[in-house]
Parts: C-alpha cells; sequence; structure tokens
C-alpha cells in the first residue's frame, strides 16, 4: 500500500456555509481541494428561527456529484441542533437553530430538578442557554420517535441508517465523560427519554453506504460507504491541530472560538464549572476542555450591518487603529443574538466608562483586541484548572486567515502561536476516513502528516504583556 493515494470526500457544515472538500491522502502526502462551498441561511418563520435543512441537504448533494467518485464521505457540522423523526422516520418540521429564543428562562426551570453544579459534576458540560438539554426541556416532541442530531440526520438520508455519533452526543448534556455513554440519572431526572437517540457510534465506525437513489443523483459508482467522524466539527478541527507531544493549547476560530486543551480525563470541579469550561469528547478517548467565546461572529455581524465591506481594507484600518483602548468581554451572551452589533459594542464600551469607538476600523480593532484577551483568559485558565502548562498555542479554522488576529492571540498570550490549517476541520474529518481505511495510524501520526503536508505560520509574542493585563483589569465583573 506504499504508493496508495485514497480520495474521502469531507462534508463541513459552519454555521454560515457549508462545504463538500475531497482529500486526497497517501502514506506521505494530504491534499484538500474544494469541491463546492454553499451557503448556510437560517430562515426567521412565525414560530422562530429554523435552519433551512432541505437546502443544506441539496447542498451536500450537489457537493458530492461535484466531488466526483470517492473512497468514502464523512459528514461533521455544528452541534445540539437536532431533527425529529416520526415512526417512519419523517421529519417533524424544520430544525430549530441554537439562536431561537425558545430556551430563554429554560436553565432555571431544569436546574430546580437537578442543580447547576450537580449537573456539570455528571456531564461536565458548561452552561449554555442553548445546549441540547434546554432545547429538549424546551421542545414538546410531539409524535417524534426519534431524535437525531444535524450531521446524523444528513448521514440517516444518504444511508437510510441511524446513529448517534459520540463526539457530537456529547454536546447535549447527556453523555457522562468519563464512562463516555448516556448519563442516565439525569436524563430520568429530567424525564428525557433516551430512546430517542439511535445507538451510539464512535468515529471511525462505519455508518452504512450511500443509498441506490442517491448515487444515481450524485453519479457515483457504488458501493460508497459513509464513515463516521468526529461529527463535531470542533472535534474534527482538534483532531487537525498539528501538535507534537501534549503541552498544547488550541484555539479553534470561526463564528466561535473554542480555547483550551486536549486532556485524557475530564475537570469536573465546581471551580471549573464557575469558570465555563466544557468537558467534550474527541477522538481516541481524549477530552477536550475548552471554554466557549463568542468568536468571529461580532465582526461577522458588524460587516453585515456595514453592507459587507471589504474585510482586507477592514483590517488594515483595524492595524492603524490605538491598540486596547476600549476592549468588551467577547464572552457576553449580550452579543449572541444577531442585529445591531456596532451599536452594543458601542453601548457595552459606554457602560464600562471607556472611549466610544466610533468607526470601522476602531470597532475592527475592538473586536479583535477582545477577542486576543478572551482567548489569552481561556488558555491562562484552562493551564490552572487541569493542571496543565502548555508552551504554544495552535490557531486553526478561519481565523488563521486574520494575521492580526493570530499576533494579537500571541502578545496577548505570551506564547508563540502557529497558525493553521485554515480548513481544520474538513481535514480532521478525512485523516479519521483514511484512519478507518488504513491509510493513517493514530492520532499522534495524523498530526505528524498535517505538519509536514499543510502551509502553517508562527506568530512570536511581541510587545508589553503588562498592557494585556491592565487591559483585562478593565473587564473585571464588579
Amino acid at each position: 500500500m506504499s504508493g496508495h493515494v485514497k480520495s474521502y470526500a469531507a462534508v463541513d457544515l459552519g454555521a454560515s456555509s457549508g462545504r463538500v472538500m475531497v482529500g486526497r491522502v497517501g502514506p506521505d502526502s494530504l491534499e484538500l481541494t474544494e469541491a463546492h462551498r454553499f451557503v448556510n441561511r437560517p430562515v426567521r418563520l412565525p414560530e422562530g428561527l429554523r435552519w433551512d435543512i432541505l437546502s443544506l441537504y441539496g447542498g451536500v448533494l450537489d457537493g458530492l456529484k461535484a466531488a466526483g467518485q470517492v473512497d468514502s464521505v464523512g459528514i461533521d457540522s455544528w452541534a445540539v441542533d437536532y431533527g425529529l423523526l416520526d415512526g417512519d422516520g419523517r421529519l417533524l418540521g424544520n430544525p430549530v437553530h441554537y439562536r431561537d429564543s425558545r430556551t430563554e428562562g429554560v436553565a432555571e426551570k431544569v436546574w430546580a430538578t437537578v442543580p447547576a453544579p450537580e449537573l456539570y459534576a455528571a456531564t461536565g458540560l458548561q452552561y449554555a442557554p442553548f445546549n441540547t438539554l434546554y432545547q429538549l426541556a424546551a421542545d414538546r416532541l410531539t409524535g417524534a420517535e426519534r431524535l437525531l442530531l444535524i450531521p446524523d440526520l444528513l448521514t440517516y438520508w444518504l444511508t437510510g441508517e441511524q446513529g448517534t455519533e459520540l463526539t457530537n452526543a456529547s454536546t447535549t448534556q447527556l453523555i457522562d465523560p468519563r464512562t463516555r455513554g448516556w448519563s442516565y440519572d439525569i436524563a430520568q431526572r429530567l424525564g428525557i427519554d433516551l430512546e430517542l437517540f439511535a445507538p451510539l457510534r464512535q468515529p471511525g465506525d462505519p455508518a452504512g453506504l450511500l443509498r441506490p437513489e442517491v448515487l444515481e443523483e450524485t453519479g457515483l459508482a457504488g458501493p460508497v460507504p459513509v464513515t463516521a467522524v468526529g461529527s463535531h466539527d470542533t472535534a474534527s478541527a482538534v483532531a487537525a491541530v498539528p501538535a507534537s507531544g501534549e503541552w498544547f493549547a488550541y484555539i479553534c476560530t470561526g463564528t466561535w472560538s473554542l480555547a483550551g486543551l486536549e486532556l485524557d480525563a475530564p475537570v469536573l470541579t465546581e471551580e471549573s464549572r464557575a469558570a465555563n469550561f466544557t468537558n467534550e469528547l474527541g477522538l481516541d478517548g481524549t477530552v477536550r476542555y475548552l471554554r466557549n467565546i463568542m468568536g468571529l461572529w461580532l465582526l461577522q455581524e458588524c460587516v453585515r450591518a456595514w453592507g459587507d465591506p471589504d474585510l482586507g481594507e477592514l483590517l488594515r484600518e483595524a492595524a492603524e487603529a490605538p491598540a486596547l483602548r476600549s476592549v468588551v468581554d467577547a464572552s457576553d451572551p449580550v452579543f449572541l443574538p444577531p442585529g445591531r452589533m456596532p451599536e452594543r459594542i458601542a453601548d457595552a464600551c459606554r457602560a464600562s466608562g471607556q472611549p466610544v469607538p466610533v468607526s470601522r476600523g476602531e470597532i475592527t480593532r475592538c473586536i479583535l483586541d477582545s477577542l486576543a484577551l478572551a482567548h489569552r483568559r481561556a488558555v491562562e485558565d484552562a493551564q490552572r484548572l487541569a493542571d496543565h502548562p502548555v508552551d504554544v498555542v495552535h490557531v486553526v479554522g478561519g481565523g488563521t486567515r486574520n494575521a492580526l488576529l493570530c499576533q494579537l492571540t500571541a502578545d496577548a498570550c505570551g506564547l508563540p502561536v502557529v497558525a493553521g490549517p485554515t480548513e481544520a476541520a474538513a481535514l480532521g474529518n478525512v485523516l479519521v476516513q483514511a484512519r478507518a481505511h488504513g491509510l493513517v495510524g493514530d492520532l499522534a501520526g495524523g498530526r505528524e502528516l498535517l505538519t509536514r503536508t499543510q502551509p502553517l505560520t508562527r506568530y512570536e509574542p511581541q510587545g508589553d504583556p503588562g498592557r494585556w493585563s491592565e487591559a483585562q483589569a478593565r473587564l473585571v465583573r464588579i
């Protein structure tokens, strides 16, 4: 098999766009090309915010057709959201978007039955209002016989087979991160029927073959297997962190920033809960110990409000704006809903007694400084809470294209930043498929292949670290 190269289709669905990438993998090669990219545009209906799941599935089929003949298909997406099926396997309505308002006030009702500290000690998941657990508590589930998380739903439509992939299941707040199985006690106390979920799958498990109708529509010659990957896109992205050894932090950047460590065991202390760290499951028995940060959503919403100006020009203006003049808490839930983002950032600066950014460049600089500061807090807190020091920060995902953000993150953390790969989730998706078919060894072997084949950029910390401490002090909540 020494010279053998295989092709894998990685379906990678983000919160604002989907893509089908083709990875060609050999013993010493890993090439990724884009077959198809399509928009992911949620729709606001009278009943609330919904995913246009049929459009997404159409994009997947178009992407597989554009990809051409492949040896396997894998799907990853954002976490927590799901589709409900009736007893005949038919979808009951469009999946609800995690930014929908239906979970407002639901967490407090859940905590009345299972107090937040108990919930964390059992599941290790940070509080977020849109966790699947809270969505289920808000959902009437009328007529539902099956719940499939988004990647599992699309896999079901491609193959006719149902499963629940573990890394994504770990974001439901119904998995015990110690046993890596369902938390039956929590589900029972909250009246959640775990029979709703299809059997658990591990990354690398077979997930069925493309149905004859799918083969016909895509022009592919069967049989084409679908392989379960780290179907939570962050799990796939962390699998593609080109690190050697264990003393590293990672930041998966995009609409969200997921900043943390890869550990062998969860951290379930009350101090960890108070710091809002989550314990999600990764490949090979690992735990993704991380904090959710609002991420480039802040900038994306500003760009949308400004009528989509040139991003390169915005970043040039931001680089010339005064550093650390004003910062906001990038994890503040006030920034979660869409709309009026420039005004909300200005309001937050005004409320904290800082200069109010006015120009687009000033607002962009405020966002990037604030994100770097949030990255710094997450990396420092994770090291302390897990007693796990690091000597390098790996930045992967879309934010690697933003050189200013990468440099500011290095400056804020006081550590070198290695940026790349950009398409980390798709590469991690491909690596799990390649490994399932014997082309790649363990997690370390896949990372070593990435390091040899993918372009990486290193940023050394610059400037006075004390300025970041001073900026942080402005954000300490009273």
